[in-house]
């Protein structure tokens, strides 16, 4: 089977008949934003993005959530119009049962060549895949040029590949951990928490809260570029929300400086954009 992306909907149904998740990815490879009922997740995302639902939306707008293998909602006539805008077809690595590491660079390439063991390979447009039987959490930046897409993530389908595709190694399960330790918000950040709040909160519900930060820890997590100026943007519209109200705890600070760094920001970087950000709104 090879891909074809002028016919994104017949690769689709080829891969979702061989149990492969699938959904469409638009131009600049990206996923379908949400439709106007799920605008901004208000819907609460699908059941498996772990976020207060379920949404029984039959469009495909919510990322790799949307990624089935039922051809009768592949065809269906919400998909239809996604498949005739795509530019290629995705797939939720995860749920099949596989681990992409995705190698950007030639650089990457060497180092996996001479630390990872030899898998099913995919050349892509700069570098590589190297796909592995079995899941794990997904993280971005594991080292240079290397992200590892699994659960919770989506991977642009490029081909069957070559090689014999073997069991996720430990080599690969030990790139995740080697992340930066659980953060412990500063001193001076959790103290100033604890402080604002000032009266009645206007929306202490559990489920609403959870589901702002879900959100900002996604956008976060799916960002590929400007990621400095992400995280502080987000920061921004969490505090901007919750920062006067007592709401925020330092679990939920931890979360989101958790996110920032495994996209590469630094404790301090992290840190920094915090407190830049209640600069702003006077807090």
């Amino acid at each position: 089977m090879t891909p074809d992306c002028k016919i994104p909907l017949r690769t689709a149904l080829e891969l979702a008949t061989a149990g492969m998740p699938v959904l469409p990815l638009r131009r600049g490879k990206v996923p379908f934003g949400n439709c106007p009922t799920c605008a901004d997740n208000v819907c609460g995302g699908r059941p498996n993005m772990k976020a207060p639902g379920p949404c029984r939306c039959s469009d495909v707008c919510h990322a790799w959530a949307a990624a089935t293998t039922d051809p009768a909602v592949i065809v269906s006539p919400p998909w239809a119009a996604a498949w005739r805008r795509a530019v290629c077809v995705a797939y939720h690595p995860g749920a099949a049962g596989l681990t992409v590491v995705d190698l950007d660079n030639a650089d990457a390439i060497a180092w996996a060549r001479a630390a990872l063991p030899a898998t099913r390979t995919v050349p892509t447009t700069r570098g590589e895949h190297w796909i592995y039987r079995g899941a794990m959490t997904s993280h971005n930046a594991v080292r240079p040029g290397v992200d590892i897409k699994s659960s919770m993530s989506y991977a642009r389908y490029l081909g069957p590949g070559t090689g014999h595709m073997v069991g996720l190694p430990d080599e690969v399960r030990a790139l995740a951990v080697k992340k930066p330790s659980p953060v412990r918000p500063t001193p001076h950040v959790g103290a100033a928490l604890a402080g604002s709040g000032s009266g009645e909160c206007r929306h202490r519900t559990p489920a609403y809260l959870e589901r702002g930060i879900a959100m900002a820890v996604q956008r976060i997590t799916e960002v590929r570029s400007g990621v400095h100026a992400t995280v502080y943007r987000t920061f921004l519209a969490v505090l901007s929300t919750h920062g006067r109200c007592g709401c925020l705890s330092e679990a939920h600070v931890a979360r989101l400086f958790a996110a920032a760094q495994t996209k590469g920001e630094t404790l301090r970087h992290c840190t920094d954009a915090w407190t830049n950000a209640r600069t702003t709104l006077g807090l």
